[in-house]
């Protein structure tokens, strides 16, 4: 089986934990039925090669067609908010259609400053909306209590019942784990699962609620099916800031899984000015579907 690699770049809106650019490699192949399968190589420039090599094993994945076979044809996901002004992040969220919106804090602003932001947001989502917030492990665990503390009245400002979960409020297991023993607040574990073996220290310390899975970081589909199995706990499944090729395999997971109660981070695509295919793997009503993608890299 012949296998094409092209190179891509493609470019965000708006800067994203100080990225405005995505870059790597499709690979492609076509199968004797015809079909084309394509996967994406794009890990972050800091990765270790051991790191890298796990994105490695998922593009070859996807460019061989190895996914499983699906259970369900759609999945519902979030808007993601960027530490953008409250007024910016409201209309962001009505124009998503999402009924769930994960609304970036911790930053580059203040505590108020991201209450203010996630009151917004709430206020836009109206009654039956969900909203989570991912500090990316930006507090210790003082901090983070401090926070969550003014963050859920903040979303109960805006008419909802208060956070569905907090994802990586701390960056190491041991602070997760203390965290949680101080708030009511669920907590979801994502960068602390980045290696196969990883989410079994998380397990281990009970250091978490939900665990966010990524397809790309994690070495594949398949991978991923096998951590979520594990663990035994509810699974998030999210985006690594990848064109619509690289979303489709989350896509194909969140597919795949027994059971998916919770809505994924795979509406990234919205965050991109340019895209590797014609039209992008975007959201319709806060839903996601399964279909063809016409690459034109």
């Amino acid at each position: 089986m012949r296998m094409d690699f092209r190179p891509f770049s493609v470019e965000l809106h708006t800067q994203f934990r100080g990225v405005t650019q995505r870059s790597g490699v499709l690979l492609h192949t076509r199968g004797a039925n015809g079909v084309d399968h394509w996967g994406e190589y794009s890990p972050f420039a800091d990765y270790t090669p051991r790191r890298a090599s796990r994105w490695w094993a998922a593009a070859m994945e996807a460019a061989r067609g190895e996914w499983p076979d699906p259970v369900r044809d759609e999945v519902a996901v979030n808007v993601i908010i960027p530490e953008i002004p409250p007024a910016q992040a409201a209309q962001m969220t009505i124009d998503s259609g999402c009924r769930t919106a994960k609304v970036k804090v911790g930053g580059y602003g203040s505590t108020l400053q991201d209450a203010a932001r996630v009151e917004a947001v709430a206020g836009a989502l109206g009654p039956g909306g969900k909203i989570r917030v991912d500090a990316n492990g930006a507090w210790d665990v003082d901090d983070a209590v401090r926070a969550l503390t003014e963050l859920e009245l903040a979303a109960r400002r805006g008419g909802l019942e208060g956070l569905e979960y907090v994802e990586q409020p701390c960056a190491t297991v041991h602070d997760l784990a203390a965290l949680r023993r101080r708030v009511d607040t669920p907590v979801a574990a994502d960068e602390s699962v980045r290696l196969p073996g990883d989410a079994d220290a998380v397990v281990a310390a009970d250091a978490a609620d939900i665990i966010v899975l990524k397809v790309a970081p994690l070495g594949g589909v398949r991978a991923c099916l096998n951590i979520a199995e594990r663990s035994g706990l509810p699974v998030v499944v999210s985006s690594a800031m990848e064109s619509s090729v690289g979303l489709a395999a989350g896509l194909a997971l969140a597919r795949a899984l027994p059971e998916l109660p919770y809505a994924c981070g795979l509406g990234t695509s919205l965050l991109l000015a340019t895209d590797t295919v014609s039209e992008p793997l975007v959201p319709i009503d806060g839903v996601l579907r399964a279909r063809t993608l016409d690459v034109t890299v």
